[in-house]
C-alpha cells in the first residue's frame, strides 16, 4: 500500500507533532479534533515549530509554507475518508480510544490501517474492538515528535504482515527509526522508562536529594540528556500515573505500585509544563 495522506485524530501535543513530521516529509495530513479552537491551536503550534526550524536554518520560509498547506485541519471524521492510514493519538484512555477507533473503522474505507499512539495500552485488544484487526498496529512516537527518530511499531496478535511492512516504510519515510516490538504493556521503552521515574518521586518522596540532585545524578552518572522529574513535567504527570496504573493491573506486580506523591500531585492538577507547574515551575 502506498501511503499518501495520513488522517491523526487529536490536535494536542503528539497529534500536531505527527502532522509536522508528516507534512515535512511530503504527505497530505488530515488534523481531526473535537472543536475548530483545538484544531487551529494545533495547527498553530506546528507554525510555531517550524518557525524555530528556519532560525536554525534547517528549512525554509517556503518550506514552512508547503508543509502548513498538506495540513488540513477539521472537526468532521468524514474528511478522513480519503486516507489511506489513521492514527489515533488521543488522550491515553481505553474507553475513549476505543469509542474513537470504532467511530473511524464505521466510517472509512476496509482496506485503510487503523494505529494507535497508544504508550502502554493492548494493541490486540484494541485491534479486537474493530473490524479490520489485521489492519491494525501500534505506532508509538515519541514528545516531540519532529525531533525524536524513535518509533516503536507494535504488532497485536492480529496484526498482518502486509500492515506492519506498510507502516514500517511509513515511519521510515517520515525520517524515524523504527523497532518492531511484540504486544505487552508499556511494550519496550515505556516499560523500563516509567517505572524509573515512578522511582525518581519514590526517591524525592523520601527526602533523598532535591528534584535538581535527583535530575543532575541522573544526566551526570548515567549520561541522560533529561533527569527523570524533568521528563515526567515534560511527558505529564498524569500519563506517567496513568501508565503505572495499566502495568499494575496488567501484571498484578507490587513493583508498578504509582508512588503516592505522583498520585497527590496528579490530583492536585500539578500536571507539568502543560499546566505550568509539577515537579518544577514553569
Amino acid at each position: 500500500m502506498s501511503i499518501q495522506t495520513v488522517g491523526i485524530i487529536g490536535a494536542g501535543t503528539m497529534g500536531n507533532g505527527i502532522a509536522q513530521a508528516c507534512a515535512v516529509s511530503g504527505l497530505q495530513v488530515v488534523m481531526v479534533d473535537i472543536s475548530e479552537a483545538a484544531v487551529q491551536k494545533g495547527i498553530a503550534t506546528v507554525a510555531g515549530s517550524l518557525d524555530r526550524l528556519i532560525k536554525k536554518e534547517k528549512i525554509t520560509a517556503a518550506d514552512k509554507e508547503a508543509a502548513l498547506a498538506r495540513i488540513q485541519g477539521s472537526t468532521s471524521y468524514e474528511d478522513l475518508k480519503k486516507t489511506q492510514i489513521v492514527i489515533e493519538a488521543a488522550t491515553e484512555n481505553h474507553a475513549l480510544k476505543v469509542k474513537i477507533l470504532q467511530q473511524i473503522d464505521a466510517l472509512v474505507a476496509p482496506e485503510v490501517i487503523l494505529a494507535s499512539n497508544t504508550s502502554s495500552i493492548s494493541i490486540t485488544q484494541l485491534a479486537a474492538a474493530t473490524s479490520r484487526p489485521d489492519r491494525f498496529i501500534g505506532m508509538h512516537f515519541f514528545n516531540p515528535v519532529p525531533m525524536m527518530a524513535l518509533v516503536e511499531i507494535i504488532r497485536g496478535l492480529q496484526t498482518s504482515d502486509a500492515t506492519h511492512d506498510a507502516v514500517k516504510a511509513l515511519a521510515e519515510a517520515l525520517g524515524k527509526s523504527p523497532i518492531t516490538v511484540k504486544n505487552s504493556p508499556g511494550f519496550v521503552v515505556n516499560r523500563i522508562l516509567v517505572p524509573m521515574i515512578n522511582e525518581a518521586f519514590f526517591v524525592l518522596a523520601e527526602g533523598i536529594a532535591t528534584p535538581e540532585d535527583i535530575d543532575a545524578g541522573m544526566k551526570l552518572g548515567c549520561n541522560q540528556p533529561i533527569g527523570p522529574l524533568a521528563l515526567a513535567d515534560m511527558i505529564g504527570l498524569d500519563v506517567c500515573l496513568a501508565v503505572m496504573q495499566v502495568y499494575l493491573e496488567e501484571f498484578g506486580d507490587s513493583k508498578y505500585r504509582a508512588c503516592p506523591l505522583l498520585k497527590e500531585m496528579v490530583a492536585a492538577g500539578q500536571l507539568g509544563r502543560k499546566t505550568g507547574r509539577g515537579v518544577y515551575t514553569y
